[in-house]
């Protein structure tokens, strides 16, 4: 479980939560942030299994991708309805 949890936050403070935000701040089409931010999470986890894809968990890979997605989102919001306040 406490695997589970660090991968989660390793994601989140890594490529795909930072980088996903500043994509999906990028653009105010939902759909099209949450893809860049999932694209983030897919390319971070290829990248960093050496572009070997044997060595690429599939946990890892699903988490980072939901990471990347919700922050890809996120990022959208933010972008939308923080100019509005």
């Amino acid at each position: 479980m406490l695997d589970i949890f660090g991968i989660i936050a390793a994601n989140i403070l890594s490529l795909p939560g930072f980088l996903g935000l500043g994509l999906g701040m990028m653009t105010r089409i939902p759909i099209l942030g949450i893809l860049l931010g999932a694209l983030v999470g897919l390319a971070e986890t290829i990248v960093f299994a050496k572009f070997d894809f044997a060595a690429v968990e599939p946990l890892e890979l699903g988490i980072a991708l939901v990471v990347g997605a919700l922050a890809g989102g996120l990022g959208t919001l933010i972008r939308r309805y923080g100019a509005t306040v």
